[in-house]
C-alpha cells in the first residue's frame, strides 16, 4: 500500500486517523501498532513474521544489555543482535546478489553453477534494519534505556509512516515521544501535519510521476535512438523524479506523524543547491547520513584518526557501504564508490576551488557530478550506465526518433527552476513557511482551501494515471 494510493488516501488514512484520535490516551500506541502491522502485511505478508521474531529478540537483547553489570556479556548480547540484524539483511537482500557472482565465476572457470530459488525482497527491510541498529547500540551506549513494553518497541520499529521509505528515525530521536506526546497533539499540529502530508503527495504525483513515466521511456530508448539531448533531458528528468518522490514521501511521513504528536527530523533541505557534494550530502536524505556518521563513520575512527590517507579511505567505505545498502547491484557499489571518491576530492582541493569560482559555478559543477552518479543509479547494468554517460558527453545532436512530451517538458522547468530557486536565503525561508504552524486565523483558512485544492488535483491525477511507483520501496 503506498501513500499516493486511493485506498491509501480514502479508506486507510482516514479511518486511522478517526480511530487515533477517538482512542483513549493509553490506547494510542495500540492503534498505531495494530495499523502499521496492518499497512505492512497488505504489501508482504509473508514477511510480517520475520520483522515481529526480530522484534522479539531485540527487545530482550536490549534488557541484557541494560541489566547486565558485566562489560563483556553487554558487549556479546550487542555483537548478537548486530549480527542477527546484518545477517537477515544480507540474507534477503543481497543472497541473490552474491550467488549470480559467484554462478558467474564458475561459468568463466567451466564449472557447474550452484542452484538457487531466488529470494523475494521484503519491502522497508534496509530501512527498519537500521532502526532496529539503531535501538540496540542507543541502549548499550547508555543514550537511552530501553522501552518498558515490548509493545512500545514494536511501535518505534512499525510505525507504518516511515516504515517502507523512512525517514530513518534513530531510537533516541524518539524514545520519549513514544512513551508521552500529549503535549504535542494538538490542532495546530493536526492542521500543519495534514499540509505537509498534501505537499508531499502533490510533489509525488504532479510532479515525480509526470518526470518518471519520460525518464522510463528515454532510459528504455535503445542505444542507437539517443542523442545527447535527449540523454541529458532523461537524466535530468531523473534527477527531478527522485528528489520529489523521494522527498514527497518524506514529507507525506513526516506530515502524518505530526498529526499523531510526532516529530520526525527532516529529510531533504534543498539538495541540488549544494557548492560540493559534501554539502550534498548534508541536504540529500539527512537522516540517512546522520545515521552513517554516528554508527559507521565515527566508530571506524572518524575524523580523529593520525593520518588523512585513513580519514579519506574512511569516507570511501563508508560511502561504498551506503551504496550498497541501496541495492544489491554493482551499479549501486559503482555509485557509492564515485560519490566517495568526489567526497575525498572535496576534502584534497574542491571546496576550496569552489570557494574561489563563486557560488553559481560551484551549484552547476555539483549537479553535473551527481547528474553523472544518477546514471548508475538508474541504469540495470553498468554497460548501460556506460553507454548512456558516453552518450550524454558525445555532443551528437542528430535528430532523434524519439519525441518529448511537452507536459514533462513543461513540469521539468518548473520544477528545475523551483529546485534552484531555493539558492536564495528569502525563497529558502519562504518554502519553511508551508512547514509549519501558525495560530493566525487567515493564514490557516488559507493553507486549509491550498491543500484541499492540491489534494483534489492530486486524487484526480491519481486515478486517472496507473503510473505510481515509489522509487525506495525497493532499499
Amino acid at each position: 500500500m503506498v501513500f499516493s494510493s486511493s485506498l491509501f488516501l480514502l479508506l486507510f488514512l482516514p479511518l486511522f486517523l478517526g480511530v487515533y484520535f477517538l482512542a483513549a490516551d493509553r490506547f494510542k500506541n495500540g492503534t498505531i501498532l495494530a495499523f502499521s502491522v496492518f499497512f505492512y502485511m497488505w504489501g508482504a505478508p509473508k514477511f510480517i513474521l520475520v520483522i515481529l521474531v526480530s522484534i522479539v529478540i531485540d527487545y530482550i537483547l536490549s534488557k541484557k544489555i541494560y541489566y547486565s553489570e558485566d562489560q563483556k556479556h553487554r558487549k556479546l548480547w550487542l555483537i548478537i543482535s548486530v549480527v542477527l540484524n546484518v545477517s537477515i539483511l544480507l540474507y534477503f537482500k543481497y543472497a541473490n546478489f552474491f550467488v549470480e557472482n559467484f554462478n558467474t565465476i564458475l561459468s568463466g572457470l567451466g564449472m557447474k553453477n550452484v542452484g538457487w530459488t531466488k529470494i523475494a525482497l521484503p519491502i522497508g527491510i534496509s530501512f527498519f534494519t537500521f532502526h532496529e541498529l539503531s535501538y540496540i547500540i542507543d541502549v548499550y551506549r547508555g543514550v537511552n534505556k530501553p522501552m518498558r513494553r515490548i509493545t512500545d518497541y514494536a511501535v518505534y520499529i512499525l510505525l507504518f509512516p516511515q516504515l517502507i521509505a523512512g525517514p530513518i528515525i534513530r531510537y533516541k530521536e524518539i524514545a520519549n515521544q513514544i512513551i508521552d506526546r500529549r503535549s504535542q497533539e494538538t490542532d495546530d499540529n493536526r492542521l500543519t501535519g495534514m499540509i505537509r502530508f498534501i505537499i508531499g503527495l502533490s510533489k509525488k504525483v504532479l510532479i515525480a510521476n509526470t518526470l518518471g513515466a519520460e525518464a522510463d521511456r528515454i532510459f528504455a530508448l535503445p542505444h542507437h535512438e539517443l542523442n545527447t539531448f535527449t540523454a541529458w533531458f532523461g537524466i535530468i528528468a531523473y534527477s527531478l523524479q527522485i528528489y520529489f518522490d523521494f522527498s514527497g514521501y518524506s514529507d507525506m511521513a513526516i506530515g502524518i506523524a505530526r498529526m499523531i504528536g510526532f516529530y520526525f527530523p527532516e529529510n531533504f533541505n534543498n539538495p541540488y543547491i549544494a557548492q560540493n557534494i559534501t554539502e550534498f550530502w548534508r541536504r540529500w536524505h539527512m537522516s540517512l547520513s546522520r545515521w552513517m556518521r554516528d554508527y559507521l563513520y565515527i566508530p571506524l575512527g572518524g575524523n580523529k584518526v593520525k593520518s588523512k590517507a585513513h580519514l579519506y579511505f574512511n569516507l570511501w567505505v563508508v560511502f561504498l557501504i551506503s551504496g550498497f545498502w541501496h541495492g544489491a547491484s554493482w551499479n549501486f557499489i559503482v555509485w557509492g564508490a564515485y560519490h566517495g571518491m568526489f567526497l575525498i576530492c572535496d576534502r584534497l582541493f574542491f571546496i576550496r576551488f569552489s570557494e574561489r569560482i563563486g557560488k553559481v559555478p560551484s551549484m552547476l559543477i555539483t549537479y553535473i557530478i551527481v547528474l553523472v552518479g544518477w546514471v548508475f543509479f538508474r541504469t540495470e547494468t553498468l554497460p548501460h550506465a556506460w553507454s548512456f554517460i558516453k552518450t550524454m558527453f558525445s555532443f551528437e545532436f542528430q535528430t532523434s526518433v524519439f519525441l518529448l512530451n511537452s507536459k514533462a517538458g513543461f513540469v521539468l522547468m518548473l520544477s528545475l527552476i523551483a529546485c534552484f530557486l531555493a539558492a536564495f536565503k528569502k525563497v529558502e525561508s519562504l518554502q519553511l513557511v508551508f512547514y509549519e504552524s501558525s495560530t493566525r486565523i487567515r493564514w490557516q483558512v488559507f493553507m486549509t482551501v491550498f491543500g484541499v485544492a492540491l489534494l483534489v488535483a492530486c486524487i484526480g491525477s491519481i486515478t486517472s494515471s496507473g503510473f505510481n511507483p515509489f522509487i525506495y520501496f525497493r532499499f
